[in-house]
């Protein structure tokens, strides 16, 4: 005797088949990484922390447990406890803060293994600083209010007359726009229009946290039209061919290590930064008339902590000392 059970069940699994298959699809849509856990994509050490920890400033480095791409905070430095200096920048030159802080550790040694830098979007560390500094990677929480909030020349006075930064604004290195490229230039890329190709597969700044996507739409507009623009940051978006980076554009050599994307507009310093470290990273310049320029500025965040420490850091930025670490990673000093 049929009693309908074995179909209604098969129906059943039919049906959670089917939601499992439309959650996945939506997931997909939201994240970007298709619903499915893939092996590494990578040979060798091309996952931060680049530097092999010579970005942290604490004195006491305690038990080293840093996996690549399983337990890594790239964009943290040093010990927030008892820190008397403590520095959010915006990631664009987070290869460049290591050589910073020790040359300015050798002028103010009481500041030595004393330091705290965050190198996130300047977007995402507003936020954090509008949550009293409290942050939350993983399982972890922890809070540190700034003392120095560094980025784009606009952001910086924007935030001033907001009230959240306070005292002058320092203007004090430039830098550039490049196509950054796998090392050989599989795709052939000769400038920006060709990152509107339909076969190139590109990564770029996400515009809701980071300043650089403005500029990159700048420049892309320069040398297609709004229809280069749209077609980069719109249409390629919606279908696919258009990664946008989920937290930072450090993950754009990622993605083209991984051969996930042929190209990625950057600042140039990073890609500069990438050839020195040994990575098969390379660039393609951006003419003058259609490049854009960013001015690097930073100031005293209101209520800081520690603003004696966070006016030396700010004379130190224009300082001889501090271009020559800027220069060597192809950037300029403000004029």
């Amino acid at each position: 005797m049929n009693t309908g059970k074995p179909q209604r069940l098969t129906l059943s699994l039919l049906g959670a088949v089917a939601f499992g298959v439309a959650l996945g699809a939506a997931q997909a849509a939201d994240t970007g990484w298709h619903g499915r856990v893939e092996p590494p994509h990578y040979h060798g050490e091309i996952f931060p922390p680049w530097q092999k920890g010579a970005n942290n400033p604490a004195a006491d480095k305690g038990l080293e447990l840093t996996v690549p791409e399983i337990n890594d905070l790239p964009d943290f430095h040093g010990s927030p406890q008892d820190a008397r200096l403590v520095i959010f920048v915006a990631g664009n030159y987070y290869f460049a803060m290591a050589p910073l802080v020790h040359a300015f550790e050798a002028e103010h040694p009481q500041l030595r293994g004393r330091i705290y830098y965050e190198t996130l979007p300047p977007g995402i560390l507003v936020e954090q600083m509008k949550r009293g500094g409290t942050i939350t990677v993983g399982n972890m929480t922890w809070t540190v209010k700034p003392d120095v909030y560094a980025a784009g020349k606009l952001k910086v006075a924007a935030l001033i007359r907001h009230g959240m930064l306070s005292g002058a604004q320092v203007n004090y290195a430039t830098n550039d726009l490049a196509i950054m490229i796998p090392k050989g230039n599989p795709a052939h890329i000769t400038g920006l229009r060709d990152l509107g190709r339909p076969d190139v597969r590109v990564v770029m700044p996400n515009p809701a946290w980071e300043g650089v996507a403005r500029q990159i739409k700048m420049s892309l507009a320069k040398a297609g039209g709004a229809a280069l623009e749209r077609e980069v940051y719109e249409t390629k978006v919606t279908d696919g061919r258009t990664i946008l980076t989920h937290i930072h554009h450090r993950q754009t050599p990622l993605f083209l290590m991984q051969g996930l994307a042929a190209a990625g507009v950057t600042w140039k310093s990073e890609a500069i930064f990438q050839e020195q470290v040994g990575h098969p990273i390379s660039y393609v310049p951006i003419p003058a008339d259609e490049n854009t320029t960013a001015v690097y500025s930073a100031a005293v965040v209101k209520g800081a902590a520690h603003p004696r420490a966070a006016h030396l850091w700010l004379e130190f930025l224009k300082s001889s000392v501090a271009l020559k670490i800027f220069e060597h990673y192809g950037f300029k000093a403000y004029k």
